[in-house]
């Protein structure tokens, strides 16, 4: 997909002089963190790489008091421009991190396992995929020496992974694991009280069908309405029907556990470091580099900003099988119940502005 990249001024942001980015600051503060003492992040295809962000990364540990003093942070340090894409406009959704209530042991009301990453799960590459295999493919069955396409949702739902001891909590809900499934993350609540998280781990290595997709091209569910809570609603008014479309989608998540250390945070995502709530999105990894401050404006998303216009400066710290584009990202609301009633619906054109840090800018025609 091409695109341009038009140089603005932050004065041409729309809302910029009444946002508050310092959450943003505390983000790059653990982005920072974790590309001092683990690794950089992949450079994506725009270019914009750690070396570049590094300045910017490492004032994040100053204090900053008021939001007049983050955005300054952010106007000493970064040209904005804005992503043209060749056609159309940007786009938004949203995600969450489900809460749900779980049992340590299966029971007839608690029957639905949250699997552990099995052994004979294998990451693929071009050193290892078999001729014929879709390169597509990021993980595989290793069996006696050969590599193969994983068992889909449906065989492992029919009992593929029994007995081999994977499950690490047991939902009441088939529904409510494939959405664990879907946001890639969940807080699990015991009857006692205990809480932990399970994150993303790998996957089968299938492709992601959306089920939303299957359910208005069948004529199920309205185009124009489609959410998270309309699905739901029709999966539990048609509960003899959940399995064979729950089973369009042939991509299988698995999970490891990690505790809950702070619960105003997120879960730790694709960038190593936990999501900032409101202020962390989800972008095209091939494109965009994690750790790199976007701004999003939309005159149509106006359900996370009690009916204002969403006007916000956000950090790469994610991605997604649907996250595809340029001008495409996914907002992380939150966790548990009202996050989720704020991420379902949320389907909106935006106009997206990448902040490239200034040393670098004159790569991008500004200089």
């Amino acid at each position: 997909m091409s695109f341009r990249l038009e140089p603005v001024r932050f004065d041409d942001l729309p809302g910029w002089q009444d946002d508050d980015p310092k959450p943003v600051i505390d983000a790059m503060r653990r982005c920072h963190a974790h590309v001092s003492t683990v690794k950089p992040y992949r450079t994506g295809s725009l270019g914009v790489s750690v070396d570049d962000l590094l300045p910017a990364f490492s004032a994040s540990s100053q204090h900053v008091d008021t939001p007049e003093d983050a955005r300054a942070f952010f106007e000493q340090r970064f040209v904005p421009f804005r992503i043209a894409p060749e056609s159309g406009s940007g786009f938004v959704t949203a995600f969450y991190e489900p809460e749900i209530e779980v049992r340590a042991e299966a029971d007839e009301t608690y029957r639905f396992p949250l699997y552990r990453r099995p052994r004979d799960l294998v990451d693929v590459d071009d050193a290892n995929r078999p001729g014929g295999m879709d390169p597509y493919f990021a993980f595989g069955l290793s069996e006696e020496g050969r590599i193969s396409e994983y068992p889909d949702r449906r065989a492992i739902e029919q009992g593929h992974l029994a007995g081999r001891g994977l499950e690490i909590a047991y939902a009441k809900s088939k529904v409510d694991v494939f959405f664990v499934h879907v946001q890639g993350a969940a807080r699990l609540v015991f009857p006692d009280g205990k809480r932990c998280r399970v994150t993303y781990a790998a996957k089968t290595g299938h492709y992601f069908s959306p089920i939303g997709k299957l359910l208005i091209d069948r004529g199920k569910i309205d185009a124009a309405t489609v959410s998270m809570m309309s699905i739901r609603s029709w999966l539990e008014a048609h509960p003899d029907e959940v399995d064979e479309v729950l089973w369009h989608n042939r991509s299988f998540i698995f999970f490891r556990e990690a505790a809950v250390e702070d619960e105003q945070l997120g879960p730790i995502a694709a960038a190593k470091v936990s999501l900032e709530p409101g202020r962390s999105l989800a972008v095209d990894r091939l494109i965009h580099t994690f750790g790199v401050p976007f701004y999003i404006a939309s005159d149509s998303l106006t359900r996370l900003d009690d009916g204002k216009p969403f006007q916000r400066l956000m950090l790469a710290l994610d991605t997604g099988s649907a996250i595809v584009g340029p001008a495409r990202g996914d907002i992380f609301t939150g966790s548990g119940y009202e996050a989720g009633e704020r991420a379902g619906a949320v389907r909106n054109a935006a106009d997206f502005y990448v902040f490239v840090p200034r040393a670098a800018a004159a790569r991008y025609g500004h200089g």
